[in-house]
């Protein structure tokens, strides 16, 4: 009978010893995912972030060496010198008024079109960052977080929209906080029931 009671109770140490391993493997294993989920969120949000801070930048390197009034004016002084330039020549060569006009209307629209050329390049210069935003935004699509994913979707659209610089900031907050929200440290199993208890 002794030998029975030994026998059982060696079984049922061993079962509960047993028990505990697989569930604290469990939970370190569970623990170890969650830790490395959210270390790979920061990675992607970060990505997100610095590509949305390049898509500014472009923007208004774009506003200030294209769009501003300096640079329209400058733009206005120099096809008014093309022009003025160009009939010049062609009056100096013996043209009629006429064939210079025509001659100065024909540099001035050589200089616009190569102003526009290069107004393109520029506005082409601001995809690079947008792919880039849409790279780092895909997998902010699929956490499982939805508040992540939701202010994602409202950053990118922001990003279409690029200047209204407002509604932009605001949506670059929104997706902070939304990730510090979703990487913040989980309280455990024991400091949810004392906060639960004082409250």
């Amino acid at each position: 009978m002794d030998k029975l009671i030994d026998l059982v109770s060696t079984f049922a140490s061993g079962a509960v010893i047993a028990v505990l391993t697989v569930w604290l493997t469990n939970r370190s294993r569970t623990r170890q995912e969650q830790q490395a989920e959210i270390g790979a969120l920061r990675v992607q949000a970060d990505a997100m972030t610095v590509a949305v801070i390049e898509v500014q930048g472009a923007a208004v390197a774009n506003r200030l060496l294209w769009e501003g009034p300096a640079e329209r004016g400058r733009t206005f002084l120099l096809t008014l010198l093309a022009f003025a330039g160009g009939a010049a020549r062609a009056r100096v060569a013996g043209g009629t008024d006429v064939q210079s006009g025509l001659v100065g209307f024909g540099q001035a629209a050589e200089l616009l079109s190569r102003e526009r050329v290069a107004g393109k390049q520029i506005v082409a210069a601001v995809r690079e960052p947008l792919t880039r935003a849409g790279t780092a935004a895909a997998p902010l699509m699929r956490c499982s977080d939805s508040a992540v994913v939701t202010a994602t979707e409202h950053l990118l659209a922001a990003l279409a929209a690029v200047e209204d610089t407002v509604r932009l900031e605001s949506a670059l907050e929104a997706f902070g906080r939304a990730v510090n929200a979703a990487t913040a440290p989980r309280l455990s199993w024991w400091a949810r029931r004392r906060a639960t208890r004082t409250t």
